[in-house]
């Protein structure tokens, strides 16, 4: 093992009250930004004002909304319209994606938004029942920072803001960099300045592990939680991820790149902050040891181990790969006198909800003696054990790192040689001469951000925000007609789904006041996608979006009785239209 990085860092807050309270600054008022929960700061201001400082703490991570939650008298509401800032060091929906998902936290008031300057501070104007009228000026501290990339980010940070001090000390108004930003900035200088082998992969295990407080806040509104340790996470996985491509001349959406498994495990600490980069290598593989559940009604993730044993129940041909740490990377094939059909799952394996719904959608396939039916149910068997262990800690995080394999790149773009988890995609298509791929996927259940690289998640923008169940159909460009037949009877089926148009409906409302409009075609009130490329081996691909990513109980099961729906209706429909065509 490498140790590129041992650290503790000084908690900002705490170093705020020891300063702000040595007897130096009695009767002097300050206010402050840092990404802290409200308990802590409530706390640290009790303490400076027994000192004789008047503090106000606020929260530089989505202030508007921490503004509301804290500060803003809600009661009696009738009307608020804000003026969000636009900066032209940001992106211009910045701003106003940082305010979600505030209309829905102020159920029943009319929320307005409009542009605003460029001056960090969103104007705010509450009108009440009462015939009252309230102005506010709620502050976004942000600064520009240069990043990983060489470019500019308009960054969060903390931020304080003093008048001129009773002592004769000129007053502050600036940045104050706060312990979470030291630790990402020092966790990419660490990795920044190593000296890496030419060749990919880099590593076996690029681990990052920090224990850090923070905001971790469910807002009761969906799965919407405000937490700056899930940010941080996404911050470093991303960023790393971001740093290898461009060191090795590679676009940011080039999925081929290897550079090892990159592991940001963010755990909630009290007191000051502890940061340690290692290179590992791997260990034995362990499966995480999830307690078994009735597939029908699960609602979490089952462990690889049963999924394992559920595969095994089903008949007929059973075929593999291995992954890059060894597991195996298993699947079956049931042939039949219908059309060929293979159902994938797990290829990004923190998409919880599709390994559930495709094995009930199979098992109701496979009664039926005629189906043809080729199934992996987790493509990415490292990436899900990794899922598990991270999960054990903060079950709530949507927990990226484990999106790839172990080698660091999507499997769809893995090597020819050695093959690992692609392998059994391969073998599955050879046994059964598919021409439909039904490829379940997901997406993030609440709100994804990357404050310290310019808040919106790069290269994911349109993935930010939950927007209901959608699907994407890639085709060859000459099963055009074919495809267009295939989602209108798919979406039809769905329809059928009690709850699945209202569910999406309302997050594309939501979704579309943060972040204007969507790129989808409403088909039955599914958004879809249609795509003409040839990258699929298979004619005709059909890929699930739901946002799943960090949703347990009747959520969960919703998921994926959607994603069993849409296999079952996909594989109905092609049935027809093939034997129609013949």
């Amino acid at each position: 093992m490498t140790v590129l990085l041992d650290q503790r860092f000084e908690r900002t807050l705490a170093r705020l009250v020891r300063e702000w309270s040595n007897g130096d600054h009695r009767g002097d008022t300050i206010e402050v930004w840092l990404f802290e929960d409200e308990e802590p700061r409530r706390r640290a201001e009790e303490r400076l004002l027994e000192a004789g400082v008047k503090a106000r703490i606020r929260s530089a991570y989505k202030p508007l909304v921490h503004a509301f939650l804290e500060e803003i008298d809600t009661s009696d509401l009738s009307h608020v319209a804000i003026r969000y800032p636009v900066h032209e060091g940001a992106d211009p929906m910045r701003f106003l994606s940082e305010a979600y998902p505030l209309p829905a936290l102020l159920d029943g008031v009319e929320v307005a938004f409009e542009e605003g300057d460029a001056d960090l501070t969103y104007k705010v104007r509450c009108e009440y029942r009462d015939g009252r009228v309230v102005e506010h000026a709620v502050f976004a501290p942000n600064r520009l920072r240069a990043n990983h990339l060489g470019q500019a980010d308009l960054a969060c940070t903390g931020w304080l803001k003093a008048p001129a001090l009773l002592d004769g000390a000129p007053g502050r108004d600036g940045p104050l960099e706060t312990e979470i930003e030291q630790v990402f900035h020092a966790v990419m200088y660490a990795l920044m300045i190593h000296n890496w082998p030419l060749q990919e992969p880099y590593a076996e295990t690029i681990a990052i592990d920090v224990t850090i407080p923070g905001i971790e806040r469910p807002l009761g509104y969906g799965d919407e939680v405000m937490s700056t340790r899930e940010a941080l996470h996404e911050e470093l996985y991303f960023s790393v991820l971001e740093w290898f491509h461009h060191q090795s001349g590679r676009s940011l959406d080039d999925r081929r790149l290897m550079p090892g498994q990159i592991v940001p495990d963010v755990q909630a600490g009290r007191g000051d902050p502890h940061v340690r980069v290692a290179l590992r290598a791997f260990m034995s593989p362990q499966n995480d040891a999830r307690p078994g559940q009735d597939l029908e009604i699960a609602d979490s993730a089952p462990g690889l181990a049963q999924i394992e044993q559920e595969l095994a129940a089903l008949p007929g041909e059973v075929f593999g790969s291995v992954s890059r740490e060894g597991r195996p990377v298993r699947g079956l094939y049931r042939p039949g006198t219908r059309p060929a059909v293979l159902i994938t799952s797990g290829q990004h394996a923190n998409e919880t909800s599709g390994p559930v719904g495709a094995f009930r959608a199979v098992r109701r396939l496979l009664a039926n003696p005629a189906s043809n039916i080729a199934f992996i149910p987790v493509e990415n068997p490292d990436g899900y054990a990794l899922h598990g262990r991270l999960c054990g800690n903060n079950p709530r995080h949507m927990h990226h790192a484990a999106r790839y394999t172990s080698l660091g790149n999507d499997l769809e773009y893995g090597p020819e040689e050695p093959v690992y988890e692609i392998g059994a995609r391969r073998k599955a298509l050879e046994l059964s001469g598919a021409q439909l791929h039904i490829n379940l996927h997901g997406y993030p259940a609440h709100e994804w951000t990357r404050p310290f690289t310019g808040y919106l998640p790069r290269g994911f923008e349109h993935w930010a925000l939950p927007k209901g169940f959608l699907l994407i159909l890639r085709y060859h460009p000459s099963w055009e007609v074919t495809a267009r037949t295939l989602i209108e009877a798919v979406t039809r089926g769905l329809s059928a789904v009690p709850g699945l148009a209202d569910f999406t409906r309302r997050q594309l409302e939501l979704c579309a006041i943060h972040s204007g409009a969507t790129p989808y075609e409403m088909i039955n009130d599914v958004p879809c996608l249609l795509m003409a490329q040839e990258r699929h081996p298979t004619p005709l691909t059909l890929i699930t979006e739901f946002p799943d990513e960090t949703i347990y109980g009747e959520a969960y099961r919703f998921a994926h009785t959607v994603q069993m729906a849409t296999v079952i209706a996909a594989e109905q429909a092609f049935a027809i239209m093939m034997e129609t065509a013949v």
